[in-house]
């Protein structure tokens, strides 16, 4: 683990465009206030939506989530120019999901439709309808989680789904990801100035 753990300081954990960070200080976070939400996900979103089984809420939709983690390994591969930040979160409203299962089939989902790629439709029918029963039949609450800490089983990298906005000020910038380093945000000062 790299962070210390929700147990500890009652934060999850997200990942944000530098660009994002003036107005999520100010505005919060929601769900599909930002350009890549309509670009890059929804549509897979809702077809992970289209197969969520009956006994899982129906509060819990993944095209209406914001997406943290509980914590992150050591070996992450972090995006340049990121911010990350600590999320103070209503646990009521969160859910969690094996994210392993879903990114093997985001890019054959995205890459189906595109000629020389359309063998992709055959990974997806076989493997990735298998990884989406097993997303949501090994998914839990949030709450149901802090007893049973699947986020710490071996293969099992969480996400947190966060059904709700986030108000601003329950979010805290920890550190800043560029090219070359971490900065944590309490050394901000020192190297930028």
């Amino acid at each position: 683990m790299l962070l210390p753990d929700y147990t500890e300081t009652g934060l999850v954990y997200h990942i944000v465009d530098i660009v994002d960070l003036r107005n999520i200080l100010k505005n919060g976070i929601k769900y599909d206030d930002k350009n890549t939400y309509e670009t890059k996900y929804v549509e897979f979103h809702k077809f992970m939506d289209d197969f969520k089984p009956d006994n899982i809420p129906h509060w819990v939709m993944r095209q209406r989530a914001i997406f943290c983690s509980m914590n992150f390994g050591t070996f992450n591969t972090w995006h340049s120019h990121s911010v990350l930040l600590g999320v103070k979160i209503d646990i009521d409203n969160a859910w969690i999901a094996n994210e392993n299962l879903a990114n093997e089939i985001y890019e054959p989902f995205i890459l189906k439709d595109i000629d020389g790629f359309k063998y992709c439709k055959n990974y997806i029918d076989e493997i990735g309808m298998e990884n989406i029963k097993t997303y949501w039949d090994t998914s839990l609450s949030f709450k149901e989680n802090l007893k049973l800490r699947k986020d710490k089983s071996k293969g099992y990298d969480e996400e947190v789904l966060i059904l709700g906005d986030i108000p601003a000020e329950n979010i805290y910038p920890i550190a800043i990801v560029t090219d070359h380093r971490i900065i944590n945000i309490d050394q901000c000062k020192d190297v930028y100035s």
